[in-house]
């Protein structure tokens, strides 16, 4: 009998933290070490950090992403049924 992914995860895309295992990331106010060359300068960008020696990159650990991108927050409004602002510049 063949179970697709949500059903085998338990209905969940991403599984707990306690399921993924170790993730490297790097985390501000600490001394990170580079897991390539072990160096502990880094380039930080919005959601990256760089090691300026090696290149290896590491995902900052107070971004938040959803499904590997950045949550987006979209509001949608009521049309308005007054013909004067229909035409406004």
């Amino acid at each position: 009998m063949a179970t697709t992914i949500l059903e085998a995860r338990g209905g969940c895309i991403v599984p707990n933290a306690a399921e993924r295992g170790y993730h490297i990331v790097y985390r501000d106010h600490e001394t990170n070490y580079c897991p390539g060359c072990g160096r502990t300068h880094w380039y930080i960008g919005r959601t990256m950090a760089e090691c300026a020696f090696c290149a290896t990159a590491l995902p900052l650990e107070n971004t938040s992403l959803v499904a590997g991108g950045h949550m987006v927050r979209t509001i949608r409004r009521a049309p308005t049924d007054q013909p004067e602002h229909a035409y406004a510049a």
